[in-house]
C-alpha cells in the first residue's frame, strides 16, 4: 500500500547534498530501524504530516525559486522501501521532466545491488536508477561503523554511487565514486 505521509521539507538545505542548496523532502517511514539512527522519528509510516496531493508541484515550486538553482535530495526514513516507492517515482518523474538539469541525490539503506535485483521486477525502480536518480547513497547506517569525518554518510559501510550513460550502447552505469568526486 502506498504511504500518503512524509515528514518534511526543507526549502534551502545546505547540509543534505552536493554543489550548493538543495531541497530535502524526507519520506515517512522505514522498515530497518538502524540502530543509532539520527531520524527514527521518521521510522513510523503512520507519523509525519499528510502528504498534500499537491506536492510535487510545492517542491517544484521550491527548487526555481528566486530564480536559484537547486537540487533535489530524498531522504527518510526509507524513500524506497515499498510504501514510499510510488511518491518518490511521481515526485523524481515530475522534477526530471521540467528540471533535467536538476541533480536528484538519494539515500537510502538498501544497497544498489539490492535496488538492481529489486529493479527487474518493477519498473517504477528501473525508471529511478536508468533515468532519474543521479547519486545513491546506500547501505543500511551501522553505529559500529559511525564515522564523523565521512561526507554525505553517517557509516563507513554505505557508498556512494553516480549515474553515468555511456555513449555508445546509451547504457545506465552506476560508478562508485570517493567523497572527493563529488
Amino acid at each position: 500500500m502506498t504511504n500518503t505521509r512524509y515528514a518534511g521539507i526543507i526549502d534551502n538545505d545546505i547540509v543534505d547534498g552536493v554543489d550548493g542548496i538543495s531541497v530535502s523532502f524526507w519520506t515517512q517511514g522505514c522498515p530497518f530501524h538502524c540502530p543509532g539512527c539520527h531520524n527514527k522519528e521518521t521510522w513510523d509510516y503512520n507519523g509525519g504530516k499528510k502528504l498534500p496531493l499537491n506536492y510535487v508541484e510545492i517542491v517544484y515550486n521550491k527548487l526555481i525559486a528566486n530564480n536559484i538553482t537547486r537540487n533535489l535530495s530524498i531522504l527518510g526514513g526509507e524513500p524506497l522501501c515499498p510504501e514510499n516507492l510510488d511518491i518518490v517515482h511521481y515526485l523524481c518523474e515530475y522534477i526530471k521532466t521540467r528540471l533535467p538539469n536538476t541533480k536528484i541525490i538519494l539515500w537510502t539503506g538498501y544497497t544498489l545491488h539490492q535496488l538492481q535485483i529489486r529493479a527487474k521486477k518493477d519498473i517504477r525502480l528501473q525508471d529511478l536508477l536508468k533515468k532519474y536518480l543521479d547519486i545513491i547513497i546506500d547501505g543500511p547506517y551501522k553505529q559500529e561503523l559511525r564515522d564523523l569525518r565521512l561526507k554525505l554518510r553517517g557509516s563507513s559501510n554505505q557508498n556512494i554511487w553516480k549515474r553515468h550513460t555511456t555513449r555508445i550502447l546509451k547504457r545506465t552505469v552506476w560508478q562508485k565514486i570517493k567523497e572527493e568526486d563529488i
